[in-house]
């Protein structure tokens, strides 16, 4: 059964970091895409990073740059987000998906992603 488990999360005080994980289990993260996104209550969904497993391409929101470095351990077979610099507004229920298409560039978000984690919430609050 693919499955994708977010963890990591918790409260952090404004100007910290944080990195959550995204671990697959049922598949081999090698040969896809994975992106992360956030959803903070009333807000809609948004893309914060993808990283194309196989060759290490990222592409990152413009909210994300120069803060967040996404990578991957194909040992451990999971993706990570490293959070820095962290603002109130970066509050969210964080996610990992798995693209369907091999698309992490410009645009990457509208792109089908499918096997969801239930997510991990990350709140910035001092």
């Amino acid at each position: 059964q693919v499955q994708l488990e977010e963890s990591g999360g918790g409260l952090v005080q404004p100007g910290g970091s944080r990195r959550l994980s995204c671990a697959a289990s049922g598949f081999t993260l090698d040969y896809y895409v994975i992106g992360w996104f956030r959803q903070a209550p009333g807000k809609e969904r948004e893309g914060v990073s993808c990283i194309s497993v196989n060759d290490g391409v990222t592409y990152y929101a413009e909210s994300a740059k120069g803060r967040f470095t996404i990578a991957r351990d194909n040992a451990k077979n999971t993706v990570y987000l490293q959070m820095n610099s962290l603002k109130p507004e970066d509050t969210a229920n964080y996610f990992c998906a798995l693209g369907v298409l091999p698309v992490c560039a410009t645009g990457w978000e509208q792109a089908p992603f499918d096997s969801w984690g239930r997510g991990t919430q990350v709140t910035i609050s001092s």
